[in-house]
């Protein structure tokens, strides 16, 4: 199963959820492929999360999971990954979302949906929960950054995932430019042979 956590105030519908979504459509990928929209709010975004896991579990026993999480979703996704020793893509992830989020404070609108809402100092705090200091085995992550990024410091992801493979390109931005060029490796990293003709 993979799973794809999208980052702050985006949805099921931005640009590399929708890319991921049509090209498992176009190779008749045969695992699951769940994008779930998800909350603002911190804890209930992993509670969603944690949902999708355990029904998962529960119908389909000891299959892989896989999480692909891009920005604040690279966050919950190092927490996934850690907490079911899963492979993970990080796509831009954010590394401080306290001091990221900080500047959020108040009313927010969420530009793929149009919900309005109103980001609190403790919606922040909760993201403290989610805090991985150290990544226990980094050969099942994959990184991936563009230096453009126009929100984040990608220097602060080169240096928590120092020991994780990653792919690092120049320029480009927050979205990752021309995503679509990496898919193939994405699903490979995450155990689809993208090479097999599936019916």
């Amino acid at each position: 199963m993979l799973i794809y956590i999208h980052g702050f105030n985006s949805s099921p519908e931005s640009y590399k959820a929708s890319l991921l979504k049509s090209f498992a459509e176009k190779i008749n990928m045969p695992d699951v492929l769940e994008i779930p929209a998800l909350s603002y709010e911190p804890s209930v975004a992993m509670a969603q999360l944690l949902k999708i896991v355990q029904n998962y579990q529960v119908h389909n026993g000891l299959r892989p999971l896989c999480f692909i999480g891009s920005s604040l979703g690279g966050y919950y996704a190092t927490w996934l990954a850690e907490k079911f020793e899963s492979r993970v893509v990080l796509i831009n992830p954010v590394v401080k979302p306290l001091e990221l989020f900080a500047e959020y404070l108040g009313y927010n609108r969420n530009i793929y949906t149009g919900e309005e809402y109103s980001l609190t100092l403790e919606h922040v705090k909760q993201l403290q929960q989610y805090n991985i200091k150290e990544i226990t085995k980094p050969d099942r992550y994959l990184l991936m950054l563009q230096s453009g990024d126009d929100v984040l410091d990608y220097n602060q992801a080169l240096e928590k995932y120092a020991a994780v493979p990653s792919i690092v390109e120049e320029g480009g931005g927050h979205e990752f430019t021309e995503f679509d060029r990496h898919l193939e490796t994405v699903l490979a990293f995450c155990g689809i042979n993208c090479l097999k003709a599936y019916s």
